[in-house]
């Protein structure tokens, strides 16, 4: 199976270094010097890291063949991919690929039906599981302990506890600091 790791950045000084944006949860196994990457669009690779560093808190490689910015920067864009044992599961049971998540029923903790994950977007502060509901729209879920307390791989679920206004606008809770006319009396 097919994993995307990683998608390259710009390029970052005159030797052939390239930002990327890590899409794995184990960047020291698949983004290793030594690996061997197959890329999106394919014509791209497969590409060889040969040496990678974190610098001012973002990771930066160096793929055999890429010696100057020129290089670097044709790469932008590209996604990085591995290949993945699908039997293969994290150490931590808390953790999760995303290809596990892919297509999971998601319900509530009382078992009303939200719909289906169709992605997982990775933001630098947390992921969010993008699920399609029955109706075609889609509702963005916070991917913590917190909103998504189960999930269920034998059952092919994920439960959640929605806070109020996160599946249904009308029962969202406006949080001001304001104090309203009749509490400045």
């Amino acid at each position: 199976m097919q994993l995307v790791v990683a998608r390259i950045g710009r390029a970052h000084g005159i030797k052939g270094e390239v930002t990327v944006e890590v899409r794995t949860d184990e960047p020291e196994l698949r983004l290793a010097p030594g690996a061997v990457l197959a890329t999106e669009p394919s014509f791209v690779g497969p590409l060889t890291i040969t040496a990678g560093r974190v610098h001012s808190g973002r990771l930066l490689l160096r793929f055999e063949g890429v010696a100057d910015r020129t290089a670097a920067e044709a790469l932008r864009n590209t996604l990085l991919i591995a290949e993945v044992d699908p039997e293969e599961v994290p150490e931590d049971p808390e953790e999760f690929y995303d290809h596990q998540l892919m297509d999971l029923d998601v319900v509530t903790r009382d078992g009303t039906v939200v719909g289906r994950i169709s992605e997982i977007s990775h933001l630098p502060y947390q992921d969010l599981l993008v699920v399609q509901r029955p109706d075609g729209s889609e509702v963005l879920i916070p991917f913590v302990s917190e909103i998504v307390p189960e999930i269920d791989l034998e059952e092919q679920r994920a439960v959640i506890d929605p806070p109020p206004g996160l599946l249904d606008d009308s029962q969202a809770e406006i949080a001001t600091g304001r104090a309203t006319p009749d509490e400045d009396r």
